[in-house]
């Protein structure tokens, strides 16, 4: 699987601990930014990861802030993107299960390094359920 990852600068070394652990995985990481803990704006990466998620560079995503909020509400403004906040693993798997999220986000002050391991894990495992919740999805994309 492709996942691209994105963050602040809040978040780069957490970042870079779930995109080493991704290649472990046997996945395809793309690391979309910084580079460093140099001072960015989170809505520029946010909107960078959604414009990979909608051009179909990646196949999910990882969009890590501070607190994963204003991440999350980037990414969200992307038609394409269906992004959760997470902050344990069943979360992380009832975004997948009932809303087929494409993007996960966590918050780096929020959430430690293993257990943010353990998000995307569940993230990645867990399928869409389809069914009762296609409906309530397909919502989502309605413009009315």
């Amino acid at each position: 699987m492709r996942i691209a990852f994105a963050s602040d600068h809040a978040a780069v070394t957490l970042k870079a601990s779930l995109v080493a652990h991704a290649g472990d995985l046997g996945h395809e990481a793309i690391d979309l930014g910084p580079e460093t803990d140099a001072r960015v704006d989170y809505p520029d990466y946010g909107y960078k990861l959604a414009r990979a998620i909608a051009a179909g560079e990646a196949d999910v995503g990882v969009a890590l802030c501070g607190s994963g909020i204003g991440i999350s509400i980037a990414v969200n403004r992307n038609p394409a993107c269906r992004c959760a906040l997470v902050s344990e693993p069943l979360s992380a798997t009832l975004a997948r299960n009932h809303n087929d999220a494409n993007v996960v986000a966590m918050g780096a002050r929020l959430i430690g390094p293993d257990l943010a391991k353990a998000c995307l894990e569940a993230f990645l495992a867990a399928p869409f359920e389809g069914g009762r919740h296609q409906q309530r999805v397909d919502k989502l994309s309605d413009k009315d």
